[in-house]
């Protein structure tokens, strides 16, 4: 199998770290500018002289690049795999025929602790979800100035509000498609960029869980957690720490800890499921549509 990566940022690595990991007989090649002496390395995707040879498509580019690369790929090639890294789109664009099945990498739908709370609330209707995640921008990425990543920049697609978009994603995934929402999205700290650094929501699902969302690039303590409140049960979700306790009305709680979890873990399992065609979890395109039309509706809105 023939594998073409665009981008090679920090998430292009990864991409071809675990396709390389899952299967020693996938050949992985990239679009960059930069050079990459161990890979095989096209300057622009236009100069890729058969789009055909290859059977998976990966778009990890700047989210601003999304768009124009999805189009000219589904332009000239058919029946075959994409998956767009997330958010699916800077904006919403009018509708092309894609002719190939396209997927967005909402990979925290592989979490271990995210499946398991599926699994926990198909048993009875969530009546309220509190969703957050922050983690400080400037230490977020150690190894680069957060002042030069795409993340500081609006233009390039950045902003906490479509970089944290997971958590509008698997909101949805878990409790059903945001109906109603009224949200603050701006930048309010001294920061050093121009997108914005803070989402907070207020959301009613089709299932008529009330969801409180909120992400930042401000948390000095990087968090990422739930706290779902059911007839029968609160369940407390923490990605970080990767447990889920659940606690019944009695005072009973039952703990699961999913331990240390492989940073590539929800990676390879995506990708997985991509190659296998299992769709069961996999962010369809229209899912990831739904999400870039949300944030469109909400981006830089206030209440």
């Amino acid at each position: 199998m023939k594998v073409l990566v665009l981008g090679y940022g920090s998430i292009g690595r990864r991409h071809v770290e675990v396709l390389q990991s899952i299967d020693s007989n996938i050949i992985v090649d990239i679009v960059t500018g930069q050079r990459v002496d161990e890979l095989k390395v096209y300057s622009t995707l236009q100069i890729v002289k058969n789009l055909n040879e290859y059977d998976y498509f990966v778009i990890a580019s700047e989210t601003a690049k999304h768009f124009e690369q999805l189009k000219y790929i589904c332009s000239r090639v058919t029946g075959k795999k994409i998956l767009v890294e997330k958010p699916l789109f800077d904006k919403a664009y009018d509708k092309f025929n894609l002719n190939n099945t396209v997927f967005a990498a909402y990979n925290l739908r592989f979490h271990p602790v995210v499946q398991h709370v599926k699994e926990l609330i198909k048993q009875e209707q969530a009546y309220y979800a509190n969703v957050i995640c922050g983690q400080y921008l400037p230490t977020w990425r150690p190894n680069r100035d957060y002042r030069t990543s795409y993340s500081a920049d609006i233009q390039q697609g950045g902003g906490v509000l479509r970089d944290l978009s997971h958590e509008l994603d698997y909101a949805a995934w878990l409790f059903g498609d945001i109906v109603e929402i009224k949200a603050i999205n701006t930048r309010i700290s001294d920061l050093e960029i121009n997108s914005d650094d803070i989402f907070a929501a207020t959301a009613v699902s089709e299932n008529k869980t009330i969801m409180n969302i909120s992400v930042d690039y401000i948390s000095k303590v990087p968090i990422r957690k739930m706290m779902i409140h059911t007839k029968e049960r609160t369940i407390e979700a923490d990605m970080i720490q990767n447990t889920v306790v659940s606690h019944d009305k009695k005072g009973n709680k039952e703990v699961f800890d999913f331990g240390i979890i492989d940073r590539n873990l929800t990676y390879q399992s995506m990708h997985k499921a991509v190659l296998s065609e299992d769709g069961n979890v996999l962010c369809t395109y229209d899912d990831a549509e739904k999400t870039t039309l949300l944030i469109d509706q909400v981006s830089f809105a206030t209440l």
